[in-house]
């Protein structure tokens, strides 16, 4: 099959463009620097003769304003050509907890209203009349830094008690290449890492490995990047797809190869 990659040079859309052209289909990266722009429609007369169309895209501010007019106006616009093209599936990945998250609050400051854009995108998915496949995937292990920096306070790191279950973005990149192979399910599929953690002990696991000389303490005050979490807000419902590399293991391979 012809595949079209939107956001197919990033850290998940170039795995995913490796694992399909390695099992023979012509997967093709879609992003700015290869001439395609969704914001702009630059380029999107690639979607010619596409089966399907996977967008891992993902705006670059979590302002809300922002992230509204990136995902409002890119899905518009790459919908829009997908329809035109006759392209028979579109997969896109998102975050599990979506909903909760953008319910989570109203302070503009925080993240939620990123995810509140992100529901945007499902709906505009949803309503397009495409056969759809929408991927929900947890947190990434190659996040963890980010996490703790959002929770620094000095030599401290504060982290709430919630239950996190992150994923290898190699994982992520598998199940998404195989909801593009497979027929459109027009629902949300969740997929998390093996194993459950709560999130100081997530966290304090990476940095004591990296031998990061920072302190992890739980905080019931704590929020996740400007969000107040409850104790199952980031991860997955019900049945979800597993992924199969441990943390512990993603980790010593990433000491291996000397990140």
């Amino acid at each position: 099959m012809k595949i079209v990659v939107v956001g197919g040079t990033g850290l998940i859309g170039s795995k995913v463009v490796a694992k399909l052209g390695e099992h023979g289909h012509e997967a093709v990266a879609a992003s700015p620097g290869t001439g395609v722009n969704t914001l702009t429609g630059e380029g999107l007369e690639i979607l010619k003769g596409a089966d399907v169309v996977i967008d891992v895209s993902n705006s670059p501010s979590f302002e809300e304003a922002a992230a509204t007019e990136f995902f409002k106006t890119s899905n518009t616009n790459l919908l829009a050509a997908e329809k035109e093209a006759g392209v028979g599936h579109h997969v896109a990945l998102s975050v599990v907890g979506t909903e909760r998250l953008a319910k989570a609050d109203n302070n503009p400051q925080s993240t939620s209203g990123y995810f509140r854009a992100k529901l945007l995108q499902e709906s505009l998915i949803q309503q397009s009349g495409i056969p759809y496949s929408i991927v929900h995937a947890t947190q990434f292990y190659e996040f963890a830094a980010s996490i703790a920096d959002s929770g620094t306070d000095g030599d401290t790191v504060r982290m709430p008690g919630a239950l996190i279950q992150p994923i290898a973005a190699e994982d992520v990149a598998k199940t998404v290449a195989r909801a593009a192979v497979t027929p459109a399910t027009n629902a949300i599929t969740e997929v998390g890492g093996p194993e459950q953690y709560e999130m100081d002990e997530f966290v304090r696991i990476a940095l004591t490995t990296r031998k990061d000389p920072r302190t992890v303490v739980q905080d019931p005050n704590a929020t996740y990047f400007g969000i107040p979490v409850s104790e199952r807000s980031l991860v997955p419902e019900g049945d979800a797809l597993l992924g199969d590399l441990h943390f512990g293991d993603w980790l010593a391979a990433q000491a291996a190869e000397g990140k």
